[in-house]
């Protein structure tokens, strides 16, 4: 078992509404528990726990934004929200390269590793991805600055969820 394979397992454990499923294959055993939940909101926080089994992913993805499909003018529509969705075109989208929870800083205490308006060069550090009780830095693997941070900190992020929206200019 892959971790592709262990990533289709989580998202169709989260999607059956099952709280709670233990699997043993071979030598390795995997527990995933789904947080619970109340009213739509989340009580708890995700658990994932998996023993056994190496990792290796890559730890950057950075893709060029792809707008929707063509809106078509109308009298509903304003100037504002057509000039947002032309301006997003120009940025390119840094994406969780996997499923986990998105942290903005190394530790509670410090600050976050990117703010709006930072100038990052490859390399940088971006934030981390907690996946299975490992934490992934994300690395930039372009220039440019941040100008938008499109996950919240702490939260659970899906693999290719868009994390930043960054200008290469």
């Amino acid at each position: 078992m892959d971790i592709k394979d262990i990533q289709e397992l989580i998202k169709f454990v989260a999607k059956s509404g099952a709280t709670e499923v233990d699997l043993e294959i071979d030598n390795m055993k995997i527990s995933i528990k789904s947080p619970a939940m109340k009213a739509g909101k989340v009580i708890e926080p995700p658990v994932t726990l998996v023993s056994d089994i190496p990792v290796a992913t890559p730890l950057v993805a950075a893709a060029p934004v792809t707008t929707a499909a063509a809106t078509t003018a109308t009298s509903e529509d304003t100037p504002t929200a057509i000039e947002v969705e032309e301006d997003n075109s120009k940025y390119i989208t840094v994406k969780s390269p996997m499923i986990g929870t998105f942290y903005r800083k190394p530790s509670p205490d410090k600050d976050a590793f990117v703010n709006i308006g930072d100038e990052i060069k490859p390399g940088d550090v971006l934030c981390v991805v907690e996946a299975m009780k490992l934490f992934n830095e994300i690395e930039s693997e372009i220039s440019g600055k941040i100008v938008k941070v499109l996950a919240d900190d702490s939260s659970p992020v899906e693999y290719d969820q868009a994390l930043f929206l960054v200008d290469p200019s």
